[in-house]
């Protein structure tokens, strides 16, 4: 029979690096980041965020090999390869229903699954606060979004000037990029708020996600029934699906209403000024309801 031995090395006070709040910060937003790609999880936790990026780059996968091999080809048999490839403001409209997936799944995970569980009484017990929290998740949401909504233009920006049909010079490839930037940030933000805000009212994530696809084919619906009953088409606003499509539509300086014809008529400041007003009130209510949220810490 063995003997059981005990040692007592008292207590010993942490004498590593203190980061403070901005490191507290960092590490939630990484864990974060991990835990909606499904890292350092199961694989059928990564099947969906995956999935959901794969099919974001596909069609920028088939847009290249289409100006990297066909184009003399086609150049030969005097076809434009520009009017076969879609411009980079149409490009959304292919990948449209995996942002929508991603962002409905994402903030989800990662708000209701700490108030049901209690994370987020221990997160506060750190140096976190509520505010500094939620940039941490916000900060997360974005990021993994953008993977969706900023990188595949990019990865097509790149892959085309390398291919030689993209721009014809520095300044002209630069005027393309900042314009993918803004409109992959444009593309995240409103859904990345619309899904937090659902989040923020739920403990329950499949709740929150239907919530989320239920609302953005919604507000298509309602808006497009009431414009072509004869209402202001100002009321295209409020369709929160096509509403960032569209705005980055005007972004490239493309002719708008390709999105939806009803669009068309509505000037590019009412746009912008409608999106930043709903992104901002769906952040505000963020807010609002995790400073009143109880916690046991």
């Amino acid at each position: 029979m063995s003997t059981a031995q005990i040692f007592d090395r008292g207590y010993r006070p942490y004498d590593g690096p203190r980061l403070g709040v901005r490191g507290s910060i960092n590490s939630l937003t990484r864990h974060s980041i991990q835990r909606a790609l499904g890292l350092k999880r199961t694989f059928w936790n990564k099947i969906l965020p995956f999935l959901a990026i794969f099919l974001a780059y596909v069609p920028a996968i088939v847009f290249v090999g289409i100006a990297a091999f066909l184009k003399s080809r086609l150049s030969r048999s005097g076809v434009d390869i520009d009017r076969i490839l879609p411009t980079y403001g149409e490009y959304y409209s292919f990948i449209w229903a995996a942002i929508v997936v991603f962002a409905a799944f994402v903030a989800p995970e990662l708000l209701c699954s700490d108030r049901r569980t209690g994370m987020l009484g221990l997160y506060l017990a750190s140096p976190l606060r509520r505010d500094s929290y939620l940039v941490a998740k916000a900060s997360a949401v974005g990021f993994v979004l953008l993977l969706v909504s900023l990188g595949p233009p990019l990865f097509m920006l790149v892959a085309r000037t390398i291919a030689g049909s993209g721009p014809a010079d520095f300044v002209a490839f630069l005027g393309i990029l900042w314009r993918i930037v803004v409109s992959g940030v444009v593309v995240a933000a409103l859904p990345a708020a619309l899904s937090l805000a659902l989040a923020s009212t739920t403990t329950r994530r499949a709740a929150a996600s239907a919530a989320f696809v239920l609302i953005e084919i919604g507000s298509v619906a309602v808006t497009q029934s009431l414009i072509l009953a004869g209402n202001s088409a100002t009321l295209f606003v409020a369709d929160l699906a096509y509403l960032p499509l569209e705005l980055v539509v005007r972004i490239y300086g493309e002719p708008p209403g390709q999105t939806l014809t009803t669009a068309s008529t509505v000037p590019t400041a009412t746009l912008a000024i409608a999106y930043v007003v709903i992104t901002a009130v769906l952040a505000w209510f963020v807010w609002f309801r995790y400073r009143r949220i109880q916690v046991t810490r």
